[in-house]
C-alpha cells in the first residue's frame, strides 16, 4: 500500500473515531455501560476510576489491527486503521485526561476560541451527575456552550448537581 493511501485511510479513521466516540460515550456508556462511565461523573478517589476500564477495551481493536496488518499478513490498510484509532486514544487523553481533568498537574489555559469551547462543553457535559440529561459527547467538536446551557434550561436542569458552596468545602 502507498504511503497517500495509508495516511488518507489514517487521517479517516482518525476523523471517524469522533463519531464512534459520540455515539460510544451517549449510547454505551451514558446506557447500558454506566456502570463503568458512572465513575467519571463523581469525584475521583485515588488515581484510576473504573471508567478508566473503556481505555483498554477500547485499545483492543487498535492492537488487534495493528498486529494483523504489520504481523499476520493481513491487509496493510487494516495497520494504518489502527495506528488511527491509536492516535485518536492520545489525542483524546490528552485532551480528555490531561487538559479538561487534570489528571496531570500543568498550567496550561486555552486561548484558542476552539479549546475553550470544547474544555466549557465537557464541563457542562459534567455538570449533569445521571445517566440521562446530559449535553455534549463529543470529545473533539462540540456545540456552542449557549446552545448547551439552553438545554440544560429547557430539561429543568434535571440531574444537575447542586452547587457547591464554600460552608461545605474542606478547610484544609
Amino acid at each position: 500500500m502507498n504511503w497517500a493511501t495509508g495516511l488518507l485511510l489514517f487521517t479517516a479513521t482518525i476523523v471517524g473515531m469522533e463519531g464512534f466516540a459520540y455515539v460510544a460515550h451517549r449510547w454505551l456508556m451514558h446506557g447500558p455501560g454506566w456502570f463503568l462511565h458512572e465513575s467519571h461523573h463523581r469525584a475521583r478517589q485515588g488515581n484510576w476510576e473504573l471508567n478508566d476500564l473503556y481505555a483498554a477495551i477500547f485499545a483492543v481493536p487498535s492492537i488487534v489491527l495493528l498486529l494483523g496488518g504489520v504481523q499476520l499478513g493481513w491487509w496493510p490498510g487494516f495497520a494504518w486503521i489502527g495506528a488511527g484509532i491509536a492516535a485518536y486514544g492520545a489525542i483524546y487523553f490528552g485532551f480528555h485526561d490531561i487538559i479538561v481533568h487534570k489528571r496531570l498537574n500543568h498550567r496550561y489555559l486555552p486561548k484558542s476560541a476552539y479549546m475553550k469551547r470544547i474544555i466549557q462543553a465537557h464541563r457542562l457535559h459534567h455538570v449533569v451527575e445521571t445517566k440521562h440529561g446530559t449535553v455534549s459527547f463529543g470529545f473533539l467538536w462540540a456545540p456552542k456552550p449557549d446552545e448547551l446551557k439552553a438545554e440544560l434550561k429547557r430539561r429543568d436542569r434535571a440531574g444537575v448537581r447542586a452547587p457547591v458552596r464554600s460552608a461545605d468545602l474542606p478547610v484544609d
